[in-house]
């Protein structure tokens, strides 16, 4: 909980910001807008949806574009599987759906620190960390939208980048973690500078933990969670 206590804050703000987009866009009413926060649940990919609306992209090119962007997720849920093992379809096709960078970080540090699964270090981060102040405060921005024109003037636009680079620094546990945080970011800025910020965060997402694979892992030794013992 006390882990959580940030992501709340950060997750309200980015959710915010989202709303304000949204309604400021003039493409999105109101409802579509709350409805894209509870069934979409994307984030970054939300962001981008509205950029590719706003511009007049097909729907096809659209969700293509945006499930690239969320690729990140398949490496997610890949480290997640081994903990998950055995729980019933039902629930990890939830579990799926409310993925996040946010429950993500929380939820594979309490793993590894308890070395076992435990479903509400999943659930709390995935549910009352995110979902819920994410869904809250998307409806708040939209309400507002009108009023608060330029989210830059308050400084609240650094909300999703602060809140990411604080995740990733939570998850540097050793050498291989590292060097796949610092060559994601050197992918990522060098490709948004030279192509677009989406192939970026794609390029950056998916070579930087590529880079950290192929590093020797020095003296740490990997966990295998069904026979995981507590530190």
């Amino acid at each position: 909980m006390v882990d959580g206590l940030g992501i709340m804050v950060s997750a309200a703000g980015f959710g915010f910001v989202y709303g304000l987009t949204a309604r400021t866009s003039g493409h999105f009413s109101p409802l579509e807008a709350g409805a894209m926060s509870l069934i979409a649940f994307g984030g970054a990919a939300q962001f981008a949806a509205i950029g590719y609306v706003a511009s007049g992209l097909a729907w096809p090119a659209i969700g293509l574009l945006t499930l690239l962007l969320n690729a990140r997720h398949v490496l997610y849920s890949a480290a997640l599987a081994p903990w998950f093992r055995g729980r019933s379809l039902v629930e990890r096709a939830l579990a799926a759906h409310l993925l996040t960078d946010e429950s993500f970080a929380l939820a594979i540090a309490h793993f590894k620190r308890l070395g076992r699964f435990d479903a509400i270090g999943y659930w709390y981060p995935a549910i009352v960390t995110t979902l819920i102040p994410w869904n809250i405060a998307t409806f708040a921005g939209v309400m507002l939208g009108d009023a608060i024109i330029e989210p830059s003037r308050f400084g609240i636009d650094v909300i999703f980048p602060a809140a990411m680079a604080g995740l990733g620094v939570g998850l540097v546990t050793g050498r291989r973690e590292l060097v796949a945080a610092i060559a994601g970011a050197a992918i990522g800025v060098a490709a948004s500078l030279a192509i677009s910020p989406t192939i970026g965060i794609i390029a950056g997402g998916m070579l930087g933990p590529l880079v950290g694979l192929l590093t020797p892992s020095g003296s740490d030794a990997p966990t295998d969670p069904g026979n995981a013992k507590l530190p």
